[in-house]
Parts: C-alpha cells; structure tokens; sequence
C-alpha cells in the first residue's frame, strides 16, 4: 500500500505563490504517473498537473506558465509550485499516486485565494 500525505495550503492572496508538497510512503516502489489534482465547490474533480516517474509532464490549460510539477523519487515527493495564484484557483487539492497496483489518493489540502 501506498500512503501520501499533502501539506502546504493555506490562504493566499490573489497573485501570491504557494508550494504544496505530497510526502509518499509505504510500499512506493511500483508508482509510476503522480498528480495533483483539485476540486472546487460545485465542480467536478480535475486534473492539474502530472508527473510520470521519468519527468514528463502535462497541466491543465489554466494553470501553464503558472504552476510547476516536480517530483524526488528518492525523497518520494512531489511538489507542486503555484504562482500568480487567481480566485478561480481556489480548492481542494489532491496528491494522486499510480501504481501497478492500483490508485492512491491523499487526503487533501485546501488552498484559499483571495482578493
């Protein structure tokens, strides 16, 4: 199994920078595509950004040029750099996790901006 545990959101305010950061842990060795992906009130769940474990990466439209994936595979981490934040920014983010055995979420995080 696969544990991963976000940190890093807050409140922000509208043009600020925010570094969210997704800690692995458990049995990580079969992870391949990590993501972040965020929910907003009302809205369907959606992918922001993803990392596959050679570095290669995709973001949604709304956020390229703003917000940066990277990831360690030897600290397990992945991190999500966010700049010129926006309102519509504004939701719950999650660190997403694949493996050849199956999907893991984290819990969560909010992230707030605000004008």
């Amino acid at each position: 199994q696969v544990q991963l545990v976000e940190s890093g959101g807050g409140l922000v305010q509208a043009g600020g920078a925010l570094r969210l950061s997704c800690a692995a842990s458990g049995i990580t060795s079969g992870m391949n595509t990590m993501g972040w992906y965020r929910q907003a009130p009302g809205r369907q769940r959606e992918l922001v950004a993803s990392i596959s474990r050679g570095g290669n990466t995709n973001y949604v439209d709304s956020v390229k040029g703003r917000f940066t994936i990277s990831r360690d595979n030897a600290k397990k981490t992945v991190d999500l750099q966010m700049k010129s934040l926006k309102l519509e920014d504004t939701a719950v983010y999650y660190c997403k996790a694949d493996s050849q055995w199956g999907q893991y979420w984290g819990q969560g995080t909010q992230v707030t901006v605000s004008s």
